[in-house]
C-alpha cells in the first residue's frame, strides 16, 4: 500500500467511530428505556395505588431521583480505585436489575422503597462510568467526534425513553404494577447482556490505584501546611510538599468544575419535575385529545421525542449559526442560555396553571409549548455538559469530575423535594409554585453566566 493510501485510510478511521461504540449505545438505550418506563409510572403509582399524597409523592419522587445521582459519588470511587469502569458497569447493573424485580414483586410502600434504593445505587453507581467509559474509547486524534458521539449517546438515550413513557403508563392501566415495573426490569436485564458482549473490544482505562496522592490526600496536605503558604499562593499551593504540581493541579481541576457547575444544580430542580409536578398539572387537564385518551404521564413523551429532533437542529444549525454571526457557541455559552430558556418554560407552565386555577379546562396537549421550551434548555445544558465534563478532566480524576456533573442533579432533586413540603407556602403544582421555580432559575443562570466568565477552560484528552 502506497504512503498516501495508508494516510488516507489512517483519516478515514480517525472519522470514524470505534466499533465497539455500538455495545455502550445500544446498552445505554435499554437501560433508560428501564429507569424512564420505571420512573414515568412512579407519581401516577404512588397517588393512585399507594395512595400517597400529592406533596409526599412529589418529595418521595424527587429524593429516589435525587439519590440516583448520589451514588456516582460512591460509583466514580469503586471504578477509578478499585474495579474500573468496566467492572463497576457490569456488577453495579446486576443490582439494578435485582431492584426492578423487587418493584414487580412487592407492590407496598415497602417494596416501593427498597426497589427504589436498590435502583438508586445501580443506576447511580454506573452513571458516571458509563459516561466517562464512551469517552475512553477515543483517542486524541479524534477529539473531534466526542461531541458527535455524545450527542449520538443522548439521542439513544430519549430514544429509549420516548417509548418507554409511551408504553409504560399504558401497561400500568391496563395490566397492573407488576407488568408495568416488570417491563423495565427484563430491559435492564438485556442492556446487561449486550453490554457484557463488548467486553473483549473495549478499552479498559484500569483503576488508579491510590497512591497516596488522591484528593482528600492532597487537600489534607494542604490544610497541614497552610500556615507555611507564601503571600500570593493559593490554598492548595500549600501541598507542594507532599505532593507534584501536576497532582494538585488534578485536583485543582476539580475544584474549578465544581464550583462552576453548583450553579446548574437549579436547572435541574426544574427539568425532573417533567415526571411530578407536571404529571400533576396535567392530571387536572383534559386528556382527551383528537379523540384519543392519554394517561397524563404519557404526556412527557414529548420531552424524549423532541430532544431527538433538537439535538440535529441545534448541532447543524443554531450553533453554527451563533458561531457565524460572532457568538461563538462555547460551552459555558451554550449553558447559560439555556438556564434562562428553562425558567421561561416554568413561566408558561405557571401561565396555564392560572387558567385551570380560574376553572378553565385546558386541554393537556397546552403542555407541548412548555415541553417543547424545557427540552431547547436540556439540549443546551446536558448534552454540552456531559461533553464539558469530560474535557474538563484529567485521567485520574474523570469518573470523579463526571460524578460532580450528575451530583448538580442530586442537589436539584433534593432542592425540589424540600419545596415541595412547604405545601402552606408553596403547594405543589400551583401557580405561585411554578412562578418561585421560574424565578429561581433566572437568578442563578445570571449566577453562571457571572462564573462562566471567570473560569478558564482545560482541556484533558487521552493520549
Amino acid at each position: 500500500m502506497s504512503q498516501a493510501a495508508t494516510a488516507d485510510s489512517l483519516v478515514a478511521a480517525d472519522n470514524k467511530f470505534p466499533p465497539q461504540i455500538k455495545y455502550i449505545v445500544g446498552n445505554e438505550a435499554c437501560e433508560r428505556y428501564s429507569y424512564y418506563g420505571m420512573r414515568s409510572i412512579l407519581t401516577v403509582f404512588m397517588i393512585q395505588v399507594l395512595l400517597f399524597q400529592e406533596a409526599e409523592a412529589t418529595s418521595t419522587y424527587h429524593l429516589f431521583a435525587g439519590a440516583c445521582y448520589l451514588f456516582p459519588v460512591l460509583g466514580a470511587f469503586i471504578s477509578d480505585r478499585i474495579w474500573g469502569k468496566y467492572k463497576t458497569i457490569l456488577y453495579l447493573s446486576l443490582v439494578y436489575c435485582v431492584g426492578h424485580a423487587v418493584l414487580a414483586i412487592w407492590e407496598t410502600k415497602m417494596g416501593l422503597y427498597a426497589g427504589l434504593a436498590l435502583i438508586a445505587f445501580g443506576s447511580g453507581g454506573i452513571k458516571p462510568c458509563v459516561s466517562a467509559h464512551v469517552g475512553d474509547q477515543f483517542k486524541a486524534n479524534q477529539q473531534h467526534l466526542l461531541k458527535k458521539v455524545y450527542e449520538l449517546f443522548y439521542f439513544m438515550i430519549n430514544f429509549g425513553s420516548f417509548f418507554s413513557t409511551l408504553i409504560t403508563p399504558w401497561t400500568l392501566k391496563h395490566y397492573g404494577p407488576s407488568i408495568a415495573f416488570g417491563i423495565p426490569g427484563v430491559l435492564m436485564f438485556i442492556a446487561t447482556f449486550i453490554f457484557w458482549m463488548g467486553r473483549h473490544e473495549f478499552v479498559h482505562v484500569p483503576p488508579t490505584k491510590g497512591d497516596g496522592h488522591g484528593l482528600f490526600n492532597v487537600v489534607a496536605s494542604a490544610f497541614r501546611h497552610n500556615s507555611s503558604r507564601k503571600p500570593g499562593q493559593k490554598f492548595l499551593d500549600g501541598a507542594i510538599k507532599d505532593h507534584s504540581q501536576e497532582q494538585i493541579e488534578a485536583v485543582r481541576a476539580v475544584f474549578d468544575i465544581a464550583k462552576l457547575f453548583a450553579a446548574i444544580s437549579v436547572f435541574w430542580a426544574l427539568f425532573d419535575q417533567h415526571g411530578s409536578s407536571w404529571v400533576i398539572q396535567a392530571m387536572n387537564m383534559d386528556l382527551v385529545f383528537m379523540g384519543v385518551e392519554f394517561e397524563a404521564s404519557q404526556i412527557s413523551a414529548w420531552n424524549p421525542i423532541m430532544v431527538m429532533g433538537l439535538i440535529p437542529l441545534f448541532s447543524m444549525g443554531i450553533y453554527p449559526f451563533m458561531d457565524k454571526i460572532g457568538y461563538k457557541s462555547t460551552p459555558i455559552r451554550r449553558m447559560t442560555l439555556g438556564m434562562f430558556v428553562a425558567a421561561v418554560s416554568f413561566a408558561l407552565v405557571g401561565l396555564i396553571q392560572i387558567y385551570l386555577d380560574n376553572g378553565v379546562k385546558l386541554n393537556v396537549m397546552w403542555q407541548f409549548f412548555p415541553y417543547l421550551v424545557i427540552t431547547m434548555a436540556e439540549v443546551m445544558v446536558s448534552i454540552t455538559g456531559l461533553e464539558f465534563a469530560y474535557t474538563q478532566a484529567p485521567r485520574s480524576m474523570k469518573s470523579s469530575i463526571m460524578s460532580i456533573w450528575l451530583l448538580t442533579v442530586f442537589f436539584g432533586n433534593i432542592l425540589t423535594a424540600y419545596v415541595s413540603k412547604l405545601e402552606k407556602v408553596l403547594p405543589v403544582a400551583s401557580t405561585s409554585y411554578f412562578m418561585f421555580f421560574a424565578a429561581l432559575m433566572a437568578v442563578f443562570a445570571g449566577i453562571f453566566w457571572f462564573m462562566g466568565t471567570r473560569y478558564k477552560v482545560k482541556n484533558y484528552m487521552e493520549k
